[in-house]
């Protein structure tokens, strides 16, 4: 009788011992099984600590190797590589983690992979470097970031204007801007806070830093900054904001060869009719604003919903994240990565966006439809990316000078600071190949 080509193998070791051919098998059912991978799940019941989950990710990168995430999964869930090192680390950061079968991996890609499912599997290849732009005297709890990435344990280094203007931010992937003044107007504190020591002490540096660097104003010099980081975002940098950082960037663009402050916070008048001079061609994210001539008002422009939001009470300030396609859409999916689509509101100098200023070019990921305002936007500018976050701190509603800093300990699976986490990952991903 005569057998198929594809079973002589098998009648070929009838022969043989089966003892022998009992082990080989055996041994290979072992294999599949101790073969496995780690995930690491971010929804609502699965995860203790999220924002430590990112701290992983990070560091597992950092090791050069690779990470899935997996968008609209679970969360946002992450698929490493297994191994003793990782689940250790998982361990002793209380970060919660399953070890999955390459099989049951496999069926969860195949799963996401379905053209009836919203979800999709990214790979992150590579720790971005980071860079914060503050000043040096400032402590971590002195911004939201700073915060965070402390607590994630995701290194960074800080950054001022000497090396801004020295071209160093070439050497970094992600830029956060501390909650910063770029118009030169001292953060327009002088109503409330002139005759503090604190402000007196900030001003006298700041202009001693501007002479420094050769300008004879903190605007100009200020505004210089400005311009650097767009041209770090051009060429493709990028770059993360919040609160008073991201309309006074813009603003700063904006005025680009006017004078729009008052004497007190520069020696001279500011331009006659300056508000007609803006160039809002320049700016990467508002429109059609109108600034606040008013030294004495704690506001820089229209931009901003502070005080526009008076009916807005605490106990039902929140904002929804927009839902965007996976496989289409994978940059706004990462970036509104969340165990929930509704967010906690906070307050700040910019606490939210005037819905009708925010270019039609940029994308909203997170708003307040009721009242009008977009909280959490996100666009390109040349090859790179910026994200503006409206707020001071997520899990600190209204923060005030002096106030002390927010402890994170007892917030681990905050939604709002796993916005900001979101963006520390995006420049990791793989970059996919334009169509030609």
């Amino acid at each position: 009788m005569t057998y198929p080509s594809n079973r002589i193998s098998f009648v070929s070791l009838r022969g043989q011992s089966r003892g022998v051919l009992s082990i080989f098998l055996f041994f290979l059912f072992s294999i599949s099984i101790k073969a496995s991978v780690i995930l690491i799940p971010m929804d609502a019941e699965g995860q203790e600590n999220h924002l430590k989950a990112y701290g992983i990710t990070y560091w597992v990168l950092n090791k050069q190797q690779k990470v899935q995430w997996l968008l609209n999964y679970r969360g946002g869930s992450f698929l490493l590589p297994d191994g003793e090192a990782i689940r250790k680390e998982c361990q002793i950061r209380g970060v919660s983690f399953e070890v999955l079968t390459d099989a049951k991996a496999e069926s969860i890609l195949d799963e996401i992979s379905s053209p009836s499912q919203n979800q999709d599997a990214v790979i992150l290849e590579k720790a971005p470097k980071i860079a914060v732009y503050s000043p040096k005297g400032n402590q971590p709890w002195d911004d939201a970031v700073t915060m965070v990435l402390t607590y994630a344990e995701i290194p960074y280094s800080t950054v001022y204007d000497e090396e801004v203007l020295d071209d160093k931010l070439a050497l970094y992937d992600w830029l956060h801007l501390h909650h910063e003044d770029f118009t030169g107007q001292y953060g327009k504190f002088y109503g409330a806070y002139r005759a503090a020591p604190w402000y007196i002490e900030q001003k006298a540096e700041a202009e001693a830093l501007a002479q420094k660097l050769g300008f004879n104003k903190v605007s100009e010099e200020k505004r210089a900054v400005a311009l650097k980081i767009r041209n770090y975002v051009i060429g493709g940098g990028f770059m993360f904001a919040m609160c008073s950082a991201t309309d006074s960037f813009d603003i700063a663009l904006a005025a680009e060869g006017v004078d729009i402050c008052e004497p007190m916070f520069d020696g001279d008048p500011s331009d006659a009719n300056y508000q007609g001079k803006l160039d809002f061609s320049r700016t990467f994210a508002f429109s059609d604003f109108t600034l606040e001539r008013n030294p004495l008002r704690y506001e820089f422009s229209s931009i901003d919903m502070t005080n526009k939001r008076r009916n807005v009470p605490r106990e039902s300030d929140y904002f929804s994240l927009m839902e965007f396609s996976a496989k289409w859409d994978p940059v706004p999916t990462m970036l509104t990565q969340n165990h929930t689509s509704l967010v906690k509101g906070f307050m700040g100098q910019t606490t939210a966006f005037t819905r009708d200023e925010v270019k039609p070019t940029v994308m909203v990921l997170g708003e307040n439809k009721l009242n009008s305002e977009a909280r959490y936007i996100h666009g390109i500018k040349g090859k790179g990316f910026f994200t503006f976050y409206g707020g001071h701190d997520p899990e600190d509603y209204q923060h005030r000078v002096g106030d002390p800093k927010t402890e994170l300990e007892l917030h681990p699976t905050s939604p709002g600071y796993r916005l900001i986490l979101n963006n520390v990952l995006f420049p990791a991903a793989r970059k996919k190949k334009q169509k030609t």
